[in-house]
């Protein structure tokens, strides 16, 4: 007996020691997601140019920040521009990264990503407001391309700015503001238009008046440091809306200057505007620094003075083009 119950105790012992196969399935089935979503999430959100640029770093003034990449598209006749600039709140980002580059460039439309003196770099150098010199920067980014037309062989009327957040704002700045080009310069690239043929942006700040903000969006909190206006001082540059609502009267001279709201006339560019969410005008929103609001007023202004204007966020209604690069190679290519 003690021989058959050795055995079979043996026996038993080697079942259990046997890998459990359904066991191991049941287990590695809910961790299939958990590897696949986050690489899933990580290419959505990778937009770095995928080829690299024909000329890097290309300096359009002095500063280590006034540089910009150049992609050339191939073509016998001269091409139309994206202009690129980069979002970050006009206190961070980089040029490098570009949406769409391919498309662009197989539809013949050269591409031009640029970076600009941050906000905080503008405040070290005591410059007043600080925006001026993000926003000052890209003028002459789009005047120095246009100087290089005939070596890049690009169309000089018809160049599209585009950008997201910060990036977008300055966009309509130069989609808005009156040419910037002095034509009795001595230096030739400051005698380049800076008006555009259109914008589309996506997530823009459309004014830099805290009051309208407010107005539309009750939990703004987004644009005191464009005027130097900080919590921190000069240590962490932390934005302070109370303090910028506050201070509102005195930098209206400012705000007329460098909102693009406050800029819209009729002889102004078309421009596309995009945003992840709709609109709720007088409601606090989850994101208020991006929110469609903005897009909202901003195309009633539009709408005022008769510039065409469209408006994209989920469920929008008359939308014409499915993306930022739809409408700008329809713009760029559209025959006259």
């Amino acid at each position: 007996m003690k021989r058959i119950f050795a055995t079979v105790l043996l026996g038993l012992l080697a079942i259990a020691s046997k890998p459990h196969h359904v066991a191991a399935q049941d287990v590695a089935a809910p961790k299939a997601p958990k590897v696949v979503q986050p690489k899933a999430n990580a290419a959505k959100k990778t937009v770095a140019p995928q080829i690299a640029p024909t000329e890097a770093n290309v300096a359009y003034g002095e500063h280590a920040r006034q540089v910009l990449d150049f992609w050339q598209a191939k073509s016998d006749k001269p091409t139309p521009v994206l202009f690129f600039i980069h979002g970050g709140g006009w206190m961070g980002g980089d040029k490098e990264k570009v949406g769409s580059l391919n498309a662009y460039l197989e539809a013949g439309i050269s591409v031009v990503s640029i970076n600009y003196r941050y906000v905080s770099q503008a405040y070290d150098a005591g410059i007043m407001p600080p925006v001026k010199a993000p926003l000052h920067d890209a003028a002459r980014a789009l005047q120095f391309v246009r100087s290089k037309a005939q070596q890049w062989n690009l169309d000089k009327t018809r160049i599209a700015a585009s950008g997201g957040s910060a990036g977008a704002c300055s966009s309509l700045w130069l989609a808005f503001h009156d040419d910037l080009a002095d034509r009795d310069s001595d230096d030739p690239i400051a005698r380049e238009s800076t008006r555009l043929l259109c914008a589309a942006v996506n997530g823009a700040q459309t004014t830099l008046d805290p009051k309208q903000m407010k107005e539309w969006t009750p939990n703004s909190r987004y644009g005191s440091h464009a005027f130097g206006i900080f919590k921190d001082g000069e240590k962490k540059y932390t934005q302070d809306f109370e303090a910028f609502l506050a201070k509102r009267d005195e930098i209206t001279q400012w705000i007329a200057e460098y909102s693009p709201y406050a800029l819209v006339t009729p002889d102004d560019s078309p421009v596309y505007l995009a945003f992840s969410a709709p609109p709720a005008i007088g409601q606090e929103q989850k994101d208020p620094t991006h929110s469609a609001n903005f897009g909202v007023k901003l195309q009633e202004r539009m709408n005022e003075v008769g510039v065409a204007c469209e408006l994209v966020y989920p469920g929008a209604p008359n939308v014409q083009h499915a993306s930022i690069a739809d409408y700008i190679i329809a713009k760029l290519t559209a025959k006259d």
